[in-house]
């Protein structure tokens, strides 16, 4: 395997993950105590030692990760989001850029590209933003009409609240979020008893319906980012099966090209012929049998060739005696039919009569 596969497969294990985590919680939690003057004036040397270690382990796995994936670091948003972070952090803190000190907290920023599911939230918020966009203009639209409605009517009754235009945006955002908005009401209400159908209309409009809209759209992109997820899951699990099958269906094929097979199922002549030919077949049973067979054929052979010559002998011997029909039929029978030792046996009867009239 090389170099940039074993430490792009390092990076990407579960224990690293765990490990980078683990010095971002850490390093902010040590960010968090530089705050405190009495733990800074008695663990000050320790907390910098820290925090300039867990700067250094940022900066070896940024340039880790930038020679595993090479340019394909730059496409990953994640990792342009660490490197901008990990930059602020080594700028130096020192004159005019001190201010660049109090954003070492950032790096805690780094657990929303570590954590697989703080990525997905906020991946949803990005992919909500469009429609976002528009329930904020509606949004906008909808205070700055109230806007002007409650500095034109109240202006006089509560200058403090709707003294001006920008007096009374901040007044109706403040009521919108809950902040105070009975109060408020009531103030106005004590000059004009009819500004409650003012006042709870925006609330409704504003707070029970606008805001709710933006929760819609979030978990409506988060749904869609979910199952975003779950198709990709899905393909990635149908390739894996799809590789499995053609793999089986490879390893099929070749035990059928090693093992021929007859159209009825059985083994093709070329398995026969090894285990008849050479006496040993696969597991040496079939082997033995064609062996034994064939002793046994050599053996009837010689009992076949003997009672054929012992039946011819007979029927020449007892051609010129009396009872040469006899001899003729037992040859005939143990030879099995056969035509020459008959003939021969007819002859010596026809003879036998013959002869014994000469006599």
């Amino acid at each position: 395997m090389p170099p940039r596969e074993r430490l792009r497969a390092l990076l990407e294990t579960h224990r690293f993950q765990q490990f980078i985590i683990t010095v971002i919680v850490i390093n902010a939690a040590t960010l968090g105590l530089e705050t405190s003057v009495a733990t800074v004036e008695r663990y000050g040397t320790v907390l910098t030692v820290v925090d300039h270690l867990a700067l250094y382990i940022f900066v070896v796995e940024l340039a880790a990760r930038l020679y595993a994936y090479g340019w394909r670091f730059f496409r990953n948003p994640w990792n342009l989001f660490d490197a901008a972070i990990v930059t602020i952090s080594l700028l130096p803190t020192a004159g005019g850029l001190s201010v660049l000190r109090a954003l070492r907290i950032l790096r805690a920023l780094r657990l929303i590209s570590v954590v697989p599911s703080l990525r997905r939230v906020v991946t949803a918020l990005l992919t909500a933003m469009p429609g976002m966009s528009s329930i904020v203009l509606l949004l906008a639209l909808v205070l700055y009409v109230t806007a002007v409605m409650g500095t034109k009517l109240y202006h006089a009754t509560a200058p403090e609240y709707f003294g001006d235009l920008p007096t009374s945006l901040f007044t109706l955002f403040q009521m919108m979020t809950g902040d105070a908005w009975s109060d408020i009401t009531r103030e106005v209400m004590a000059v004009h008893p009819s500004a409650w159908v003012f006042f709870v209309v925006f609330m409704l409009v504003c707070t029970f319906v606008v805001l709710n809209l933006f929760i819609a759209v979030v978990v409506s992109a988060m749904e869609e980012e979910h199952a975003e997820e779950s198709v990709q899951a899905t393909e990635e699990l149908g390739k894996a099966v799809l590789t499995e099958l053609a793999t089986l269906r490879a390893e099929v094929r070749e035990l059928r090209d090693r093992v021929p097979v007859t159209p009825n199922g059985a083994p093709g002549p070329a398995a026969k012929g090894v285990s008849g030919g050479t006496g040993v077949s696969g597991n040496g049973a079939p082997g033995a049998k064609g062996g034994a067979s064939a002793s046994e054929n050599g053996a009837q052979g010689s009992k076949s060739t003997a009672a054929n010559g012992g039946a011819r002998s007979g029927g020449k011997g007892d051609s010129g005696t009396r009872s040469g029909s006899g001899s003729g039929s037992k040859s005939t029978a143990a030879n099995g039919g056969a035509k020459k030792p008959a003939t021969r046996g007819a002859a010596g009867r026809r003879r036998g009569p013959a002869s014994g009239q000469r006599e």
